[in-house]
């Protein structure tokens, strides 16, 4: 009987005691992930915090510092632009029996592009030069002189009434040109372009509209401005498609 009690109390202290060894594991359990959820975010933010710092943001720094910088304009990379005018490109400092032109010559800014007198013929037949309309009771023919509220961008060549025009340079006709001043008069002309020049003359008949020239042939013929405007000075306009100067060719 003794011994019978003797293993029922070595039972009962085994079951307490097995019982008391699963309630500290589940006392303990919650720490311990409590624990590795701390290390885990730790070593996230370690990580992302050596991540910080990477080679991209170096790279855009370096793309905002070059497009910072002023690109430095070049000129042209050949002389032949100069050389399609019938120019000859030096520097300025020299004599040039004409014009210099800026921007058509490759190097300095200081070699520019001369441009010899008289690179276009005689328009007028019966001149013997391109001779620009002065100021008379109308108007003046120089470019940029002022005409009412605006400027002139063209220059009148003086010229007789009915007088042949001849082609200032080869090319070929492109068709026939009309503009009016503020009074509402019209003046009718026509198109010559070439690779290098286009120009649009008024007051002028032409005896073609279309089809190519060549240099110094007979284009049309004047129309007679003094019969309109009392006091004008005949002339035939000249005027660049660019509205450029068109004096430094003439």
């Amino acid at each position: 009987m003794r011994l019978l009690l003797r293993v029922c109390f070595i039972a009962m202290l085994l079951v307490f005691y097995m019982l008391l060894c699963a309630e500290m594991r589940k006392e303990e359990e919650p720490l311990n992930s409590g624990k590795s959820t701390n290390s885990i975010i730790k070593v996230r933010k370690n990580y992302t915090a050596a991540n910080d710092r990477r080679p991209e943001n170096v790279t855009l720094r370096k793309k905002v510092r070059n497009t910072g910088r002023k690109r430095v304009s070049r000129g042209p990379q050949s002389d032949s632009g100069c050389i399609r005018l019938g120019g000859i490109c030096q520097p300025n400092r020299y004599v040039c029996r004409g014009h210099y032109l800026e921007g058509k010559c490759s190097g300095a800014k200081l070699r520019q592009c001369c441009l010899q007198a008289g690179a276009w013929s005689v328009l007028c037949a019966g001149h013997h030069n391109n001779r620009v309309r002065a100021c008379d009771a109308h108007a003046c023919g120089a470019f940029n002189s002022k005409r009412g509220n605006g400027l002139h961008k063209a220059v009148d060549l003086v010229c007789d009434d009915y007088s042949v025009i001849n082609a200032p340079f080869s090319g070929s006709l492109a068709g026939p040109v009309s503009q009016k001043d503020p009074a509402g008069n019209q003046y009718d002309g026509v198109k010559l372009l070439s690779d290098v020049h286009c120009v649009e003359i008024f007051n002028i008949r032409p005896y073609h509209f279309l089809g190519p020239v060549a240099q110094g042939e007979a284009l049309g013929y004047l129309l007679p401005l003094q019969e309109r405007f009392d006091g004008i000075t005949s002339h035939v306009e000249l005027r660049m498609c660019d509205g450029s100067d068109p004096s430094s060719f003439i």
